[in-house]
């Protein structure tokens, strides 16, 4: 007995569970440190450890507690201008995803993705994304119910606000909190029984926020021009792994 099994969800051993808990902390770090890839990464990990039907709902909860744990920490210099359209946008995509009986399939979602994000790094961000943050939100939550980790694509809205280092982070942070909160609140009323993985999640929170704090020394050590070649650098990198594992999977299929 580890005496760590009150944490565990059944059939999870131990030491699945603490590696889960290690990956949560260590994409924490990234994500305030980089901006952004955290979630992503978290995700991939948990889809090898984490049976289908729960990955993405306690993805989605885990990551509330990440990105608000990152928002409060980093609160006066969220871009709030950004937050009302976001977060309709936001209800709306829930909504529309929660309502779909059939998946979108993966392997285009991804390769969209990567090359939507791809596009907005290396060319010049639509003016969609620039400029009207109601339907980043209502088109990243209407994917993030399918896919998981739409990190990505609302990055390419914070990017093309050209915010300091923190205000990125912090804008980022935000965003992302309403949109993995209302995809909770959607798996919730579709019936996924959040129940049995409370503790699973909280400890999973609990090493993503110290992630966080960790993180964020590095993010004060780095001034904005090296943060945003960092971040260009992960969101490329990201995104090119999105295209390459959506043409495997039409490859293998």
């Amino acid at each position: 007995m580890s005496g760590l099994e009150w944490l565990m969800p059944e059939g999870m051993s131990t030491a699945v569970f603490l590696a889960l808990l290690g990956s949560s902390f260590i994409a924490s770090l990234i994500t305030v440190a980089f901006g952004i890839g955290g979630g992503g990464l978290l995700l991939a990990i948990m889809a090898v450890l984490v049976p289908p039907a729960a990955l993405i709902p306690t993805h989605g909860v885990i990551q509330i507690g990440s990105n608000l744990g990152r928002a409060l920490i980093t609160f006066r210099h969220i871009f709030w201008p950004a937050l009302p359209a976001f977060t309709v946008g936001s209800v709306i995509g829930a909504a529309l995803g929660g309502a779909l009986v059939v998946n979108l399939p993966p392997e285009w979602v991804q390769i969209g993705v990567g090359g939507f994000v791809l596009w907005s790094v290396l060319g010049r961000p639509p003016r969609q994304v620039r400029d009207w943050p109601g339907i980043v939100g209502a088109i990243s939550t209407f994917l993030t119910m399918f896919f998981g980790a739409t990190g990505l694509f609302v990055a390419t809205y914070t990017k093309s606000q050209d915010l300091p280092r923190h205000a990125h982070v912090a804008t980022h942070a935000a965003l992302m909190t309403v949109q993995h909160g209302l995809k909770t609140i959607a798996f919730g009323l579709l019936g996924f029984a959040f129940s049995h993985w409370w503790g699973f999640v909280a400890a999973m929170i609990a090493a993503g926020f110290v992630g966080t704090l960790v993180g964020k020394l590095f993010l004060n050590r780095m001034d904005d021009t090296k943060f945003r070649f960092a971040l260009n650098t992960v969101l490329i990198l990201l995104s090119l792994r999105l295209i390459w594992g959506g043409l495997s999977q039409l490859m293998a299929g």
